[in-house]
């Protein structure tokens, strides 16, 4: 049971990311390289995706902060926002671009749709095709709710991750340097 289950998983998440568009996923990494710091902000499992790759971010060695965090500072012009959203219109992230603009910053947005009201405040948007809770047109998917958008979300900023890598010429060893080690 585990083993089809995973087989299944595994086959939307290779369609899925099968369509992602190589130029966006190149434009968000060149919008990462050019910000002075970056936030992220989403909620439910999607900020979980988001706190992960800020985690990455920092071990590469950019300035990254997480929204809400007690020790997020105010964000600026030329800071960047990157929202991850299936439905491109959760209220946290929507309020956070929408700060974000109002303060001169960059905001890109990972999401299902594009036609959003964060998509309409974003720089630039990366499509991902899952269905989520709310559109659920693309295809269905054996797994609950925004489970295909949160895994493809988590992988395509790993991609990304690899990309800034060879951007920044860094390796792991580089980034094992800034791993906690309060541990």
């Amino acid at each position: 049971m585990a083993q089809k289950s995973s087989s299944q998983i595994i086959q939307e998440l290779k369609y899925s990311l099968s369509t992602i568009s190589e130029e966006e996923a190149k434009q968000l990494a060149e919008n990462f390289l050019k910000a002075e710091r970056i936030f992220v902000s989403g909620t439910g499992r999607s900020g979980l995706m988001l706190k992960a790759f800020a985690m990455r971010l920092m071990h590469l060695g950019f300035k990254v902060h997480v929204q809400g965090e007690i020790t997020a500072p105010a964000i600026t012009k030329g800071d960047l926002l990157l929202t991850g959203s299936g439905s491109g219109s959760t209220a946290t992230p929507l309020a956070a671009a929408q700060s974000a603009k109002k303060q001169g910053a960059k905001v890109v947005l990972i999401t299902v749709q594009k036609e959003s009201p964060i998509g309409e405040l974003s720089d630039d948007v990366l499509t991902i095709n899952a269905p989520n809770k709310i559109w659920e047109e693309s295809f269905q998917s054996v797994q609950p709710m925004g489970s295909l958008f949160e895994q493809s979300l988590l992988i395509t900023l790993d991609a990304i991750i690899l990309l800034l890598m060879t951007e920044t010429n860094r390796d792991s060893e580089d980034m094992l340097k800034r791993h906690a080690n309060l541990e």
